[in-house]
């Protein structure tokens, strides 16, 4: 593609050269890549143009003049006029695909899931990007980040196109709302689950963080399903009258879950005459489950397959997944890395136990650190037991981040409290105090594969894993 035609009108000052892809990165640059230098929070990628164009650039698409011998392309902002050359790069993809972009604090991997297989069994084969993994034509990768950037993001859907795909569900980040990735897609409908506080290492403050979620369903223009049980999703709905309402609270809502019950496999409950099951417990999971539901009558997916899917459909690894190697008491291992999801998976472990509740949790380094306390105050309060250690602590001193953790916990909490900072050691002192009716929640890494240390050091770790291997030692 030419270059004044892949930037909408615009040309460089050497040329009207061809173009054959886009980079952000310098060593993945071949001859007839656009290289775009973005100004990162860490590295500004025009330090970085000299070197992509000895690697054979054609182009660069830059916010200053480089007189590096190519055509130079000189925007406001880079990051934003990627996404829209991507598009057209990639022949505009999301026009072929029903887009659904999901965003929210929590509850957007779970609810990604839970539609994709209501899509799958309408008949529409359907890609998938998220925390998780992506899903693309079928074939399963494990994914970096939630939102990719928006060059290999418009390069997924060109493959989905190319590979059968009908659908798309996205997991929309506010990063990637904020940073321009998830421009330029054709969305035929959006989902916003909650808002509660989180990623204020990078927004302002909640309001930011909120006004950012908003732009997404605000700016698409589309068909959009809102959790009102949520306050911030009751304020985004007053701004976006025609939008489908789920809520259980909420008596005003268009689709409200009623006559809910829970074990330790799901939830039944009942929804505008449907009778459904989630194979997830607790009353979040209801409604992650009516944002889908509802998202999937807006796709016109018939009301019989809604329930039968529902009810059979595989759930993110991770989201409260129950580990079973044949001990007597429960074991949970779920992602609740902020306060509101750390309530919500404490809250409903506690519905689950006959006996005491021990959570494990850390909480990141090197992110938001005002909601540390605040998860040190949720567990002391309702738990029996917490066990705090490290998360991912990247170049945080462990130790330092318990400190602030611990400065939550209240005096006369009624919580016995330990501190193990080696989260191995700190899950099996966990599996080791369990007995009987007792459930073990160790919250905060859920799918994740490994710890992240400083440095950029990560090592191989996964909960379910090491809680699998505590248990089978104790059985010995």
């Amino acid at each position: 593609m030419r270059l004044r035609e892949l930037l909408g009108g615009l040309s460089g000052d050497e040329g009207d050269v061809e173009i054959d892809a886009m980079a952000l990165d310098d060593r993945l640059v071949e001859p007839g890549t656009l290289f775009c230098c973005v100004p990162g929070f860490e590295r500004d990628g025009h330090d970085f143009a000299a070197s992509a164009v000895e690697r054979g650039a054609a182009a660069l698409l830059t916010e200053r003049r480089l007189e590096l011998g190519v055509a130079e392309v000189v925007v406001d902002d880079v990051r934003a006029a990627i996404a829209p050359a991507a598009a057209r790069l990639n022949g505009n993809p999301t026009a072929s695909l029903q887009m659904v972009g999901i965003t929210g604090t929590n509850g957007k991997t779970t609810t990604a899931f839970l539609l994709r297989a209501l899509l799958e069994a309408a008949g529409r084969q359907t890609g998938l990007l998220g925390t998780v993994e992506q899903i693309v034509a079928g074939r399963r990768a494990r994914t970096v980040r939630t939102t990719p950037e928006a060059i290999e993001l418009q390069r997924c859907f060109a493959q989905m196109v190319d590979g059968g795909d009908q659908a798309c569900v996205v997991e929309v980040s506010s990063h990637a709302v904020a940073l321009h990735r998830s421009d330029a897609i054709d969305w035929d409908l959006t989902v916003f689950t909650n808002l509660s506080r989180e990623h204020l290492d990078f927004h302002s403050d909640i309001e930011e963080y909120f006004s950012v979620k908003a732009r997404l369903l605000i700016d698409a223009g589309a068909p959009s399903v809102i959790n009102i049980d949520d306050q911030y999703g009751r304020r985004l709905a007053a701004e976006l009258p025609g939008a489908l309402t789920v809520g259980i609270a909420s008596a005003d809502a268009d689709l409200r879950a009623s006559a809910i019950v829970t074990d330790a496999r799901g939830c039944s409950f009942s929804a505008d005459g449907l009778d459904l099951r989630v194979p997830l417990p607790g009353d979040f999971n209801v409604l992650n489950a009516l944002c889908a539901v509802a998202a999937a009558r807006l796709l016109e997916v018939d009301d019989q397959l809604i329930g039968e899917a529902l009810a059979g459909a595989q759930v993110a690894p991770g989201r409260f997944e129950p580990v079973d190697a044949g001990q007597p008491f429960a074991a949970i291992v779920d992602y609740a890395h902020t306060p509101n999801s750390l309530e919500n998976a404490l809250r409903t472990a506690r519905s689950l136990s006959g006996g005491r509740l021990i959570v494990v949790f850390g909480a990141g380094g090197q992110r938001d650190a005002g909601k540390r306390p605040q998860m040190g105050a949720i567990a002391s309060e309702l738990a029996d037991l917490m066990i705090v250690t490290s998360d991912n602590p990247r170049s945080e001193d462990p130790a330092a981040i318990i400190e602030q953790i611990l400065a939550g916990v209240a005096a006369g909490a009624a919580a016995e409290v330990e501190v193990i900072v080696d989260r191995g050691e700190a899950i099996a002192a966990a599996v080791a105090a369990a007995a009987g009716d007792d459930v073990v929640l160790i919250a905060g890494k859920g799918h994740e594969q490994g710890q992240e240390l400083a440095d950029g050091v990560v090592v191989e770790f996964d909960d379910a894993s090491v809680v699998r291997a505590a248990i089978e030692a104790g059985n010995r």
